[in-house]
């Protein structure tokens, strides 16, 4: 039977600390609630005495969700359990996680204290929140930098005093992963009554070692991991639960098993990127958006011939529909007959592919990246002419100490159509008139502005993704007008909605 591996997220208390990322309580809740559909078993809500908006989330939370534990933060002081025991009062299932720094560092600068108190201030720490609440985690700040003979002592007395689960944070990202490993070894082979508790890691990235330094403890006896979503956290984020996850679900001989349901990992990514206004890195291991990429040819070739060639993960293992083949200058012959398959167009003879290829060469080496209309093009089948909606004119009026006004052009199907609409600026003027032609539920999940050039009279590329009747569109547009590049990248999702 396989161990279980408890997953606790705190991408609600060490992922909020990111500076610009705060979230409110409505945006709390919409990610706790997604926490849950994912499958988390701990869900550390916030910090209750810090603030009352703190608090009030963790109320709000504790009131949201069902399965989780909620789990609210505190230091080894009274005051802060008496306050995060008051936020935990709806929670089905509930937990304080109070502890104190251990290592020589914490103790002579932070606290000047001795090793002595702190082991005292812990343990009276643990039997006061234990009078309220069954379930307690003791963690040890700075363990990563603590002698492992004094931690085990440490680690021994908070477990006596009650503690059920005990964490070994790598505060400052300082350990090696075979030394991270080695710590909670000796932790087990050393504390008395060790197995009356749960081992739980906390690393952090500093040295972008935070998941292998987790998964060195969890091979070595851990068996709950403190993770948040895209890796998110304090300096350089906490170890990544997509990595875990992922980890785990890919190497079955370890025999480790999560709560965790993979295919929910990409959309709860994107909420709370999005939430966040924290875009995630586009090599970003499982949920960047290069992670099922493939735009070299060999790569291509062999996708195309075998995935298993150079993927490792399903893309629909984390809730992804399919993998990406990106032509650029180093794509080959059988990845752009691919695409122009998939774009409905079948070349059997050999001498036209090569053709086109020959032609797609001089393109790729004047752009990044070639798009679907770039292909259709060189087909032979444009797409632009054969759209069903275009743009026929846009006028926008902008400016300083006045509202946003865009009055726009539309020809659907050879019928002309004209809409006008204020907003909070051009783009989103624009936008809201050619809602108001274009009548369907469409929600903007994702906009972005790249520069092709330098300079001010560069043409500005623009990328969006439109979420429409449970399906998601991408749509691109370029000009050397923004408003108008996000207009046409509108149209191009708009232009591509399955009937």
């Amino acid at each position: 039977m396989s161990d279980r591996l408890f997953i606790f997220d705190t991408t609600l208390r060490d992922g909020e600390q990111v500076p610009g990322c705060q979230l409110n309580t409505v945006e709390k809740i919409q990610v706790a609630k997604q926490l849950e559909q994912l499958g988390v078993d701990v869900i550390e809500a916030g910090f209750p005495i810090s603030s009352p908006g703190d608090f009030n989330s963790v109320i709000e939370i504790s009131k949201a969700v069902t399965w989780p534990t909620i789990c609210a933060l505190t230091r080894a002081v009274e005051k802060d359990i008496d306050v995060a025991v008051e936020s935990l009062q709806y929670a089905k299932h509930k937990r304080i996680h109070t502890g104190i720094g251990t290592s020589d560092s914490h103790i002579k600068y932070k606290f000047n204290s001795n090793r002595e108190e702190i082991i005292e201030r812990a343990v009276a720490a643990v039997k006061y929140a234990k009078r309220f609440v069954e379930d307690i985690e003791f963690y040890a700040e700075d363990a990563g930098r603590t002698d492992n003979e004094y931690l085990a002592r440490v680690v021994e007395a908070v477990i006596k005093a009650g503690a059920t689960v005990v964490n070994i944070p790598d505060t400052t990202g300082y350990c090696l992963p075979s030394e991270y490993g080695a710590k909670i070894k000796y932790l087990i082979e050393h504390v008395d009554g060790i197995e009356n508790a749960i081992i739980s890691t906390h690393c952090h990235n500093d040295l972008g070692m935070a998941t292998a330094n987790t998964l060195s403890g969890v091979l070595n006896g851990a068996r709950q991991v403190e993770v948040t979503i895209n890796g998110i956290g304090e300096r350089a984020g906490n170890t990544s639960l997509e990595e875990i996850a992922m980890i785990l679900k890919c190497h079955k001989d370890i025999d480790i098993d999560t709560n965790i349901n993979t295919s929910k990992i990409y959309p709860t990514s994107r909420m709370v990127s999005s939430l966040m206004n924290m875009p995630v890195q586009a090599n970003k291991a499982i949920v960047g958006r290069n992670a099922f990429a493939h735009s070299s040819g060999i790569h291509q070739d062999g996708v195309l011939k075998n995935v298993s060639t150079y993927e490792i993960i399903d893309p629909k293992d984390v809730g992804l529909d399919d993998n990406s083949i990106v032509l650029t200058a180093r794509s080959g012959r059988a990845a752009l007959k691919y695409r122009l398959g998939v774009l409905g167009v079948k070349v059997d003879n050999e001498e036209v592919v090569d053709k086109i290829y020959q032609q797609f060469l001089k393109l790729a080496d004047q752009k990044k990246e070639v798009n679907d209309d770039d292909i259709l093009m060189l087909a032979g089948a444009d797409s632009a002419e054969n759209r069903s909606v275009k743009l026929d004119f846009l006028q926008v009026t902008t400016g300083m100490g006045v509202k946003s006004v865009a009055s726009i052009g539309l020809d659907i199907s050879g019928q002309k159509f004209e809409e006008a609409s204020t907003g909070n600026g051009p783009v989103d003027a624009a936008i809201k008139a050619l809602k108001k032609i274009i009548q369907k539920r469409m929600t903007l999940k994702e906009f972005t502005i790249q520069a092709i050039s330098k300079g001010s009279d560069d043409v500005g590329k623009v990328h969006m993704q439109v979420e429409y009747d449970g399906n998601v569109y991408y749509g691109f547009g370029a000009n050397t007008d923004i408003v108008t590049a996000s207009v046409e990248a509108y149209i191009d999702c708009i232009n591509k909605f399955r009937a």
